[in-house]
């Protein structure tokens, strides 16, 4: 099975996936993962994304394409997927439609986490003194937040129209939305 888990930065998309994993084996490809091994690699590609996150840009189609191709053979292994912060846009679903369709496989559901922007803006001031992300300060997350609503959420319909779209409700305990999840997948597989 193969899922994508949608939704704003802040919405609880990597807590979800990282259950998802231990429970069901899948493997995680985020996106936001890969890009900071990449900037804590130190690498010419690293130092790159860096620039490019803590402005609160989006790295190009190109870069998160070729890391999500390359970690596919795993996650076949693993029977499964959860594709956390990819895609981010609608060339990039059509992008991975057809890396998938390649491998004789295609994404099975959407779980997309409905939360409002007040409450993610709150979940971000968190993690940043938690963890001091520099891509979760204040700023660069208003950046963040603007630039999904313009590039990312047209994904919403695109999804819709293939029948794939499930919508949860994010703002509840971690537990409350896992079970959510896990009723939808119950449907899927």
């Amino acid at each position: 099975m193969n899922l994508i888990l949608f939704g704003p930065p802040g919405a609880g998309k990597g807590t979800q996936a990282k259950r998802l994993v231990e429970q069901r084996g899948m493997v995680q490809l985020s996106t936001g993962d890969m890009l900071r091994a990449a900037i804590a690699s130190g690498s010419e590609l690293g130092q790159k994304v860096k620039g490019v996150l803590d402005r609160g840009d989006l790295v190009t189609d190109e870069i998160v394409i070729a890391l999500i191709e390359e970690r596919l053979p795993e996650a076949e292994a693993a029977g499964g997927a959860i594709f956390d912060g990819f895609p981010r846009t609608v060339a990039q679903a059509e992008a991975l439609d057809v890396m998938l369709a390649k491998r004789g496989q295609k994404i099975d559901s959407v779980v997309r986490l409905e939360v409002d922007e007040p409450a993610l803006i709150e979940r971000i001031t968190k993690r940043y003194a938690e963890q001091g992300r520099s891509d979760d300060n204040p700023e660069t997350f208003v950046n963040r937040l603007a630039r999904y609503n313009a590039d990312t959420a047209p994904l919403l319909p695109y999804y819709r129209e293939q029948g794939k779209l499930v919508e949860v409700d994010g703002m509840g305990a971690v537990e409350a939305v896992a079970a959510s999840i896990d009723a939808t997948l119950t449907v899927v597989a």
